[in-house]
């Protein structure tokens, strides 16, 4: 059985609150799961202690049984120094659209044209 540990999600309407879980890969999100690790609330401020509550011995627990987290529970594993998460790098993200490439490219070839119709 594939374990992860992951988010289900509860609250209201535009209102979220998360639970962090460990349960079969297969079950779905907000399904059936083995064991309640922690909380997340989003709605809080990024400072407040409440925003991320984590048992920090039952996930130890668990990963040593092969529980595999998702990667926004990695990133609060790794906030709180119980795994380790490497920093993921996508330098074709930062670059603009294709759309955006050919109005610079247009401005690019206006600015020549403009530089040697002065010369």
């Amino acid at each position: 059985m594939a374990l992860k540990i992951r988010l289900a999600r509860g609250g209201s309407k535009k209102r979220p609150y998360y639970h962090v879980v460990v349960a079969d890969a297969r079950s779905p999100r907000d399904g059936r799961f083995l064991e309640t690790l922690g909380s997340w609330n989003p709605m809080l401020a990024k400072d407040d202690a409440k925003r991320v509550e984590l048992k920090a011995e039952r996930i130890k627990h668990w990963l040593d049984h092969g529980a595999q987290p998702t990667d926004r529970v990695l990133r609060f594993l790794a906030e709180a120094g119980i795994a380790t998460r490497e920093a993921k790098n996508n330098p074709e993200k930062a670059k603009p659209g294709k759309r955006a490439q050919e109005r610079a490219a247009e401005k690019a070839q206006k600015a020549a044209d403009a530089a040697a119709a002065a010369e």
